[in-house]
């Protein structure tokens, strides 16, 4: 007979994180405000059995509870239930048993993985039922006792230790599986954080994501959280209300690490200006012409096109003197027009102009 394989129940290392000012409260108080997000893999080590067959009914948390009831325990809502050959989870190779599942944030004290009855054991082609009475009646408990901190995503992984799961019932034959499972994690997302002025309207900021779009109203003072940011460079798109008069403004670059908080600080909003525009059109055939106005300080400046047409687009609203300028050795002067009022959401038209 072959040795039996080893397959390691393991649990990614949990990292505790404390990401914010510490505060008074007694450490015993769970930090249960907010809410947090988990999602568990099954995996495997390579090992000496042909195959190790395993059925998953669910996957259960329980969230600040110490205690050792029945009450309190959360299922995950597990998306890929079912019968699993472990020895094929190796090599990277995984099975997503929950993915983000919202939970409260605070200390999760238990995992418990609930398993059929449908589990076997292929030892040199021959098949051996594993009876497993402890997961069919309530399911393996693990003890956790980490914090998840709210806003964040936190990966799990189980990984079977079969040397110590797998055991031969004396001489009757039976081969029993009792599960021995460490469970520890890692943190899987980040967030970005900052304050927005003015803020006496409604402003959304907004990173996409390749799962979508992360989304956050500002509060009464500004401040706005994105939780649950992949790891990664993004840009941060801050949408105030369109009637408030303000533009909408990104920042860029902002590079996020699992868990950890980014603070991209203030992020100040400019009115979205009021402007109009200013046409005209040279009549002097083939003649190439400038027009342009002074906009605070800074020339502004537009081309006829091949009609004799320009447009000075986006100009603040008031009155300017518009200077007309035909290219050099068509012997034509400058001409300059004075007084052209600008209103908002117009276009002032010269109509049509002649050079001498």
């Amino acid at each position: 007979m072959k040795a039996f394989k080893q397959l390691k129940l393991t649990f990614l290392s949990l990292l505790a994180l404390t990401l914010f000012n510490c505060t008074e409260d007694n450490n015993d108080t769970p930090q249960a405000e907010g809410k947090s997000f988990i999602s568990v893999k099954l995996v495997d080590d390579p090992g000496d059995f042909d195959n190790v067959f395993v059925e998953v009914v669910d996957v259960m948390v329980k969230v600040n509870d110490n205690s050792e009831g029945e009450e309190g325990w959360i299922s995950l809502d597990p998306i890929n239930t079912g019968v699993y050959d472990l020895l094929e989870l190796t090599g990277g190779v995984n099975v997503l048993l929950a993915d983000d599942f919202q939970i409260p944030s605070g200390t999760l004290n238990q995992i418990r993985l609930v398993l059929g009855e449908d589990n076997s054991v292929v030892i040199d082609g021959e098949t051996h039922p594993l009876n497993t009475p402890s997961a069919q009646q309530s399911g393996l408990k693990i003890q956790v006792n980490q914090t998840l901190e709210p806003g964040f995503t936190y990966d799990y992984v189980l990984d079977f230790d079969v040397d110590e799961s797998i055991v031969i019932a004396g001489n009757s034959g039976n081969i029993n599986l009792k599960p021995v499972i460490r469970a520890t994690a890692e943190v899987s997302s980040g967030k970005i954080e900052g304050v927005v002025t003015p803020f006496d309207f409604q402003v959304q900021a907004a990173v996409t994501t390749p799962d979508g779009d992360i989304t956050a109203y500002v509060d009464e003072n500004g401040a706005f959280v994105l939780n649950g940011v992949p790891a990664g460079v993004h840009t941060v798109t801050i949408t105030p209300d369109p009637e408030s008069g303000y533009a909408v403004a990104m920042v860029e670059n902002v590079e996020v690490v699992n868990g950890q908080i980014t603070n991209i600080g203030t992020i100040e909003l400019l009115e979205v200006p009021v402007v109009g525009a200013i046409t005209g059109t040279i009549l002097n055939e083939g003649v190439v012409a400038t027009a342009a106005v002074e906009v605070n300080g800074e020339m502004v400046e537009a081309t006829t096109d091949e009609t004799g047409a320009f447009l000075l687009a986006d100009i603040p609203v008031g009155i300017y003197a518009v200077t007309i300028t035909p290219e050099e050795g068509t012997g034509l002067t400058e001409l300059v027009v004075p007084d052209v009022e600008v209103v908002a959401d117009m276009t002032a038209d010269l109509g049509e102009i002649t050079l001498e």
